[in-house]
């Protein structure tokens, strides 16, 4: 089974909001920038598409053995 690990790097993060409007089931602000509330996940579901919608690539999503 596979399952998804999401590594956000809080530093670069600059508060753009876009993974929590994007996916907001999974990220949400905390103070002025954003936060995962789940890292370890089954499905990957919109977690992609808000990693893909950072401007500065912040948030990457590894495949880990579950």
């Amino acid at each position: 089974m596979v399952k998804y690990k999401i590594e956000h790097n809080r530093e670069k993060c600059i508060g753009c909001g876009s993974c929590v409007s994007i996916c907001p089931d999974n990220w949400k602000l905390e103070g002025s920038k954003s936060k995962p509330i789940k890292t370890e996940l089954d499905e990957i579901g919109c977690n992609k598409a808000a990693a893909e919608a950072c401007p500065v690539g912040a948030i990457e999503i590894k495949e880990i053995k579950g």
